[in-house]
């Protein structure tokens, strides 16, 4: 079977685990501050504080950049659900925008469109106009609309942020989202989980995502991911302030960390200056994270190897949709979509199952969250392109690990179920 994943881990990890076990340091301490400045330096931000997971991560920085209980957070339903879950964590209410059918990230005409004609000023600030359409299910607005709370006299449904995600990878546009958030002075809160070595280009300059551009973004270490530390996350920023309240957060609010107190030739009673959360990650990852970082380049090289050998192959197979870069970012291909056409022989569904069916691991493309339970009580007409992507997408074995060998036994094995497909059809009376 073809791995749908698999990280590239070897013995430089397993060396470093080791040393942070032995050391007797294994909370975060030395290496997990020793990760935060490679990675700084890597995406060519101020500042990176590494935490647990990038859910975690995600809600720190809507909380970091003001998102409060009753607000809202305009962000896509096409992602996987941490990215509406971080928004009710902070007991705000996610407004969903449609994505490009190319790309699978946010539609700046959309959002565009939300801001413009869904929202609405009132005293000077920028507010949701039909929050109560929002307030059913397990949404958190309900607690406020259930106690009589008039939403047209408070601050229910007032705009907190803007989340756009840079979907498996891809970089969404930042330049037209950045232009319209700054328009109704919004903070932006980039979902980068999947987007490390990924490029964007600002300003006819090449710059890592990850600087941010926006006001924060957040990574994912999960195994799935471009780096892995079993699991985990990373904030960056180029505010002080941000990285301030970051470290506070992670750590129950303590403003001092048990390594920085370390050596200190005198007594320390530690003080906790806000309700924080345990978000921390330890030196046992952190210094998995570092060996990673080293193969970095490795691993962006044989995923972009196996993404021009899956689109080379198989752009012959015309009810096949391959992924393509816009000219304004350059991807690191974190994930590798195929799009059913309207035109295809099989359902997605089936095209899976005979994939799998030649030892070919593969998995549905993105979720929608608004689909799911938790969100689903809500009604949206406003995302075509998402519901459609997801009843169309699924994705191919991709990984820093990925073969060319592996690619193609994919490729070969595609065009089998292509070439079974055709012949069925010639032969059908």
């Amino acid at each position: 079977m073809i791995p749908f994943a698999k990280p590239l881990l070897g013995e430089e990890e397993a060396a470093a685990a080791s040393e942070a076990i032995l050391s007797g340091w294994v909370m975060q301490g030395p290496k997990v501050k020793a990760f935060e400045d490679s990675f700084a330096s890597c995406v060519g931000s101020k500042y990176a504080c590494a935490v647990s997971s990038c859910t975690s991560a995600l809600h720190m920085a809507l909380q970091t950049v003001g998102v409060r209980p009753g607000d809202i957070v305009i962000t896509v339903s096409h992602s996987f659900i941490a990215t509406a879950n971080s928004v009710r964590h902070c007991g705000a209410e996610p407004v969903f925008v449609d994505i490009e059918p190319d790309t699978f990230n946010m539609s700046a005409d959309s959002l565009e469109k939300c801001l413009s004609e869904d929202c609405e000023v009132r005293d000077g600030k920028f507010y949701y106009r039909d929050v109560s359409r929002l307030a059913v299910g397990e949404s958190p607005l309900r607690a406020f609309i259930d106690k009589g709370v008039d939403v047209t006299k408070s601050n229910i449904g007032r705009l907190a942020a803007v989340m756009p995600v840079h979907q498996l990878g891809m970089p969404c546009d930042l330049n037209a989202i950045l232009q319209l958030a700054g328009k109704y002075n919004l903070p932006v809160v980039e979902d980068a989980a999947c987007a490390l070595g990924s490029e964007i280009n600002i300003n006819g300059e090449w710059e890592k995502i990850g600087r941010p551009h926006g006001d924060i973004a957040c990574f994912s270490f999960q195994t799935r991911k471009i780096i892995t530390t079993g699991d985990g996350g990373m904030l960056t920023t180029n505010n002080a302030d941000y990285d301030k309240r970051f470290r506070l957060l992670r750590n129950h609010g303590m403003g001092s960390s048990s390594f920085e107190r370390h050596g200190i030739n005198q007594v320390v009673i530690e003080q906790y200056l806000t309700t924080g959360y345990c978000y921390r990650m330890t030196d046992i990852q952190a210094a998995v994270g570092i060996e990673q970082l080293k193969k970095l380049d490795v691993m962006l090289n044989n995923r972009k190897q196996a993404a021009d050998l899956y689109r080379e192959k198989l752009k012959e197979i015309a009810w096949l949709k391959t992924p393509q870069e816009p000219d304004y970012c350059r991807t690191n291909w974190q994930t590798y979509t195929l799009m059913l056409q309207d035109n295809a022989p099989m359902s997605r569904d089936e095209l899976m199952q005979r994939l799998h069916s030649l030892g070919i691991a593969n998995r549905r493309g993105v979720m929608n969250a608004h689909e799911e339970p938790p969100y689903n009580s809500c009604k949206w007409g406003n995302l075509i392109h998402s519901e459609k992507v997801n009843r169309s997408s699924l994705l191919l074995p991709m990984s820093g690990s990925i073969t060319i060998e592996q690619a193609e036994f994919v490729v070969n094995a595609t065009k089998t179920i292509k070439n079974y497909s055709q012949h069925i059809k010639e032969v059908s009376p």
